[in-house]
């Protein structure tokens, strides 16, 4: 993917989401090796439910990947994610499908910057993570 036009993009506007498929054990064992978070809650069923939540949970900043992935995929090309920032608020489990969305919120001409308001979610309207992001275009300029 060569990623989104600035020229042609506008405030307001809202990307084709990003679906993750059923995040599976596997996934998340893989995840806690390249993070390094071996945290038992992510991995040990016992465990999370003794610290009592409902069961494991995936990894905060593994779906805050998955929206890096997508503003990556949007500026594609063409630049650069420049900014990536999120809050987690709600519980990410084994199983969910996660959709991910991104809508420009400010359009920066001289700078050629676009700020987004990105979400993961399993369900329509309940942002399970929430943030923003920018990206930062190249110049169209011919040097």
């Amino acid at each position: 993917m060569n990623g989104i036009d600035f020229d042609r993009t506008e405030v307001g506007q809202e990307f084709e989401p990003l679906v993750k498929p059923a995040i599976d054990k596997i996934q998340v064992v893989k995840y806690a090796g390249a993070s390094g978070d071996f945290n038992l809650i992510h991995l040990d069923e016992d465990t999370a439910q003794n610290v009592g939540l409902p069961g494991v949970i995936v990894h905060g900043m593994l779906t805050m990947g998955f929206l890096g992935q997508l503003a990556g995929q949007l500026v594609g090309t063409n630049g650069f994610v420049k900014r990536l920032k999120v809050r987690f608020l709600g519980m990410v489990f084994p199983g969910d499908v996660l959709i991910c969305r991104a809508k420009v919120i400010n359009k920066d001409e001289s700078n050629r910057t676009l700020d987004l308001s990105i979400s993961a979610e399993r369900e329509l309207g309940a942002p399970l993570t929430a943030g923003e992001a920018t990206l930062q275009f190249w110049s169209n300029e011919k040097i």
